[in-house]
């Protein structure tokens, strides 16, 4: 199978409402979409969304990245182009995994295949902040809708966290599980005291308390923490997994589809953290529909927990013709499931739009 054409766009997709983190405070999207194409008009799409603030990765040399790496590729076969694909991986992971996914979906995956319907729970973020009516009526409006865990955003003051996790969990009753994130944002001393403090009951793990890079800090909490620990932005190669499984009272690793390359790549990584001993996590809530997507039907083969790939729910603006089914905190993926891009989305959301063709051999018009 030989790639044809490629169509790299650049979109700004305006969000529902501000998405907060520790880093960063989101009001859209900017992923970068890739569309290729064979010779019989087979099409494969990928989504590369690079969030400032979380690596060393940035939108515009992710951007310089897909074209160059585009011009190099159009007019390969599948396999030379993922192979080329593959070295490139640790220059821009992101920008690359778009690519690699895309060639990915253009062949057939299997990973992508939905042979009878599948229902995946979703996790979802919670936002009200300290006062005791707010969080209690968060909390129904949680459970009426259909979540069953909720995600609860820490790393500011271990003293005022610890106060809003434990009327959070006062209010859910047993009745949901609790994530903690700390979004790399405590000091080794503040995430120590704070998860010293906590009482486990309904608390599945405590995200990522230290720096990305700072290993020895996140080992010191995970040793002290009563509830296990999960890391997510070192979690990047099979030798970070190695890494982590070493480490006393770390019970899972987050990972992410464009942290490693491709689907086949990811696969690989999961099935690793679970033969190490930990329970593997899925998902960027930071990805579009194509992303999330990609990680649900992943999710679908190799996953038995609540899924983090819920960022679709965030744009105003959905990617897909027939969008991912979503209703009482589930996504749905019916079967034979294939979604059908909306390329008028597509063109209204446009920021940057570069094409290569075969037949001019990596010469690009817009």
């Amino acid at each position: 199978m030989r790639i044809d054409e490629i169509t790299l766009r650049r979109l700004s997709l305006p969000l529902i409402r501000p998405y907060q983190l520790s880093y960063r405070t989101f009001t859209e999207f900017e992923p970068i979409i890739v569309e290729v194409r064979d010779a019989d008009g087979r099409i494969g799409w990928g989504e590369g969304h690079i969030s400032p603030g979380s690596s060393t990765e940035t939108r515009e040399g992710g951007w310089q990245f897909t074209l160059e790496h585009a011009a190099q590729i159009i007019g390969r076969d599948t396999n030379t182009a993922k192979t080329m694909l593959d070295a490139a991986v640790p220059a821009s992971k992101v920008a690359a995994t778009a690519l690699v996914t895309a060639i990915e979906m253009l062949e057939g995956n299997p990973l992508l295949e939905v042979e009878r319907e599948a229902h995946l729970p979703l996790l979802t973020p919670f936002s009200s902040s300290h006062t005791v009516g707010e969080i209690e009526n968060e909390v129904e409006a949680r459970l009426a809708d259909g979540f069953r865990t909720f995600k609860i955003k820490v790393g500011k003051d271990a003293d005022a966290d610890l106060r809003r996790v434990n009327t959070i969990q006062g209010a859910i009753d047993g009745r949901a599980k609790m994530r903690l994130d700390a979004n790399r944002a405590y000091s080794e001393r503040d995430a120590c005291k704070f998860a010293q403090s906590l009482t486990p009951k309904g608390i599945e793990l405590f995200e990522q308390p230290c720096g990305a890079e700072d290993w020895e800090a996140n080992a010191a909490v995970a040793r002290q923490s009563p509830v296990p620990l999960m890391l997510d932005e070192p979690i990047c190669e099979i030798s970070d997994i190695e890494r982590a499984a070493g480490i006393k009272g770390v019970g899972f690793c987050k990972l992410k589809l464009k942290r490693f390359g491709g689907l086949d790549r990811l696969k690989v990584a999961l099935e690793r953290v679970r033969k190490l001993g930990m329970e593997p996590v899925l998902g960027d809530g930071l990805s579009s529909e194509i992303g999330c997507w990609m990680e649900a039907c992943v999710a679908h083969h190799t996953i038995h927990n609540a899924g983090e790939f819920n960022g679709f729910l965030k744009p105003a603006p959905r990617l897909f013709e027939n969008p991912l089914p979503f209703a009482q905190g589930t996504l749905s993926l019916p079967e034979h499931y294939i979604p059908r891009v909306d390329r008028a989305i597509l063109a209204a959301h446009e920021i940057a739009k570069e094409r290569f063709v075969r037949s001019t051999m990596g010469t690009r018009s817009a």
